[in-house]
């Protein structure tokens, strides 16, 4: 129950990390990975924030060229998901300044405080 996975993406659908809270292999990492990344970014911004993807329920958020996207159970609440991936930005933001020049340790550091 709760996060399954946390995702940072680039406009180019680049990872930029990746952190999973249940065991996948490498190769089904790389194809949930392909297969959320795709579908969140051929959204446009008129459309909600929440993707349902197999099992999981995607909630996405956009800020500069990065999105964050949040892998949860089906009964998670998607409000309360955006306001964590508010967090996190916040908290970076705080602690390194801009989160989208900031370094992967940094990220990944803020991430595991919070998670």
């Amino acid at each position: 129950m709760g996060i399954r996975f946390v995702l940072l993406v680039n406009k180019q659908g680049q990872t930029r990390l990746a952190q999973y809270y249940e065991h996948l292999s490498l190769d089904e990492r790389r194809a949930l990975e392909g297969e959320i990344v795709r579908k969140c970014l051929a959204r446009t911004d008129q459309q909600c924030s929440f993707v349902e993807h197999r099992n999981y329920k995607v909630v996405y958020r956009r800020y500069a060229s990065l999105f964050f996207l949040v892998g949860v159970d089906n009964d998670e609440n998607e409000l309360a998901i955006l306001e964590f991936i508010h967090l996190l930005v916040e908290t970076m933001d705080r602690h390194f300044g801009n989160v989208v020049s900031s370094n992967t340790p940094m990220i990944q550091y803020c991430e595991d405080t919070l998670t």
